[in-house]
């Protein structure tokens, strides 16, 4: 391998890499919404700073055998980042959203806060076209479009200026544009990263800068809580890595309309977790979510059959 190709962890490139980002993006989704499923559970209990870094270091002590597997066949090297300022941006960027998504989690109801947070693909669209200058196709937009409106449906019965969490909902919608600029950062650095150095970096970044706030409300947690947070750290980093592995494959506009998928998780896991059936407007909604994800994968496959990624 030449300095010039992007590393990969796997050797043969699938053959429709299209299809492949999406599969990669909806474990993503669906390993993320289990962890976010547990904090908010453990953030009643504890503070979310704390949940946080306890989160974020348990993701890295759970990648420390492939971690240190690597070490020893290659040398401490192998994980330093050829992008240093990126990941320590990247770093900055999660650890912000992170915080503000951690702090309202247990103020707001979880279909609400998984929501709330597909505002982000829409920045990471934006920021794909102004920044990346990916083509964002009308097929992307009008999925998208199709997924907030679904989105919308879900949480109609919800939402309200007198449910008493409209300053809550401020505070998650605020998370957004951070947790975009994360993702616009991790398509950069897959461009000359491997998704385990990204994702072993964003545990690191988050944890150091965690840290002093967990210290100044540190309380001990019960053995509940070990174990919640250790499977979340578990959680993360699997979907972290699938997600740098999508944006590896094809463009970060094109994998934002499978993020309205988590809503459908969101949905299984609040069954599963915390007996809450689906009402009628969750079902419709979706629905109509499933509709237009698989929609524009087919429309990826195809055109990605045609021609690679741009």
């Amino acid at each position: 391998m030449n300095g010039s190709e992007p590393p990969s962890d796997a050797a043969i490139p699938p053959p429709r890499p299209a299809l492949h980002a999406f599969a990669w993006m909806t474990a993503s989704g669906a390993a993320i919404c289990g962890l976010n499923s547990l904090m908010k559970s453990v953030s009643v209990d504890l503070d979310p700073m704390q949940a946080q870094f306890l989160r974020s270091l348990f993701g890295v002590v759970a990648m420390l055998p492939v971690i240190l597997s690597a070490v020893a066949t290659s040398g401490l090297s192998i994980w330093w980042p050829r992008s240093l300022s990126g990941q320590l941006w990247r770093g900055v960027a999660h650890t912000g959203a992170l915080s503000l998504f951690f702090i309202s989690l247990p103020h707001l109801p979880l279909s609400d806060a998984t929501a709330l947070g597909f505002t982000t693909p829409i920045w990471v669209m934006l920021g794909a076209a102004l920044l990346l200058r990916e083509r964002v196709s009308l097929a992307r937009w009008a999925a998208a479009g199709v997924g907030f409106g679904g989105m919308l449906i879900v949480i109609a019965p919800h939402w309200g200026l007198g449910s008493g969490s409209l300053f809550w909902s401020v505070v998650m919608l605020c998370s957004s544009p951070l947790f975009a600029a994360s993702a616009l950062i991790t398509k950069s650095l897959t461009r000359t990263e491997r998704p385990l150095t990204i994702v072993v970096w964003q545990g690191l970044t988050v944890s150091a800068l965690s840290a002093p706030f967990a210290v100044a409300v540190w309380q001990m947690p019960s053995l509940r809580h070990w174990v919640m947070l250790a499977t979340c750290g578990v959680l993360g980093s699997i979907g972290h890595y699938c997600m740098a592995r999508a944006f590896a494959l094809a463009n970060v506009s094109a994998m934002q309309p499978v993020r309205f998928l988590d809503m459908v998780w969101a949905g299984l896991y609040g069954l599963l977790l915390f007996g809450e059936w689906p009402g009628l407007h969750a079902l419709a909604g979706g629905a109509l979510i499933v509709s237009a994800t698989a929609w524009i994968a087919q429309r990826e496959a195809r055109s990605t059959a045609v021609r690679p990624p741009v």
